[in-house]
């Protein structure tokens, strides 16, 4: 019999509190491995998305089909930016009514990185890279012996900045890496 309140093994990733923009980059990766991807549903709503990002403290989701392959993800920013809006004008419906896959960045429109070129990178790079493409998030792929790929893992800059030491108001995604390369200067 299982006694009450009894919990459940759950995966975890060691990761350092503070690293360097020359410490190895798989430091700074959330690794799929360790730590369980949050992901939807495209039919699921909008608000149900926003609501999972709050709960699990997360700004991006995966969005997976039910077979639990990958069609695209959504973020904080396609939720709280002009999208919505857009699809709501174009449409005519509802808040209610919008759902994950009319805002979802879908898959043949994410860049990824391949997890080869992660294991001889710095964060720094991570860091340069994410602001070159002028993104908060950067996807990482494994690739097996046959060419198929898997998302391994997921860079985020919001987690960059806290591992550097550095403050970030989430509502700033814009200016994170002018941020983060000005107070590292100081």
């Amino acid at each position: 019999m299982l006694k009450p309140g009894v919990g459940y093994s759950q995966p975890t990733q060691a990761v350092p509190e503070r690293v360097t923009l020359d410490d190895p980059a798989l430091q700074v990766l959330t690794d799929f491995k360790h730590v369980t991807a949050i992901i939807i549903q495209p039919g699921e709503t909008v608000d149900e998305a926003h609501s999972r990002m709050i709960k699990r403290s997360v700004r991006l989701l995966l969005v997976v089909d039910q077979d639990r392959k990958v069609v695209g993800l959504i973020t904080a920013t396609d939720i709280l930016g002009e999208k919505p809006m857009q699809v709501i004008a174009q449409r005519g419906i509802s808040r209610s009514e919008l759902v994950v896959r009319d805002i979802m960045t879908s898959q043949e429109r994410l860049q990824v990185l391949n997890l080869e070129d992660v294991r001889a990178a710095k964060v720094g790079h991570i860091v340069a890279t994410l602001k070159a493409a002028g993104r908060q998030h950067a996807m990482v792929v494994e690739i097996d012996g046959a060419g198929r790929q898997t998302v391994r893992g997921m860079f985020s800059a919001t987690r960059i900045a806290q591992q550097l030491g550095v403050a970030i108001q989430p509502n700033l995604v814009a200016h994170t890496f002018s941020e983060i390369e000005s107070m590292l200067a100081h």
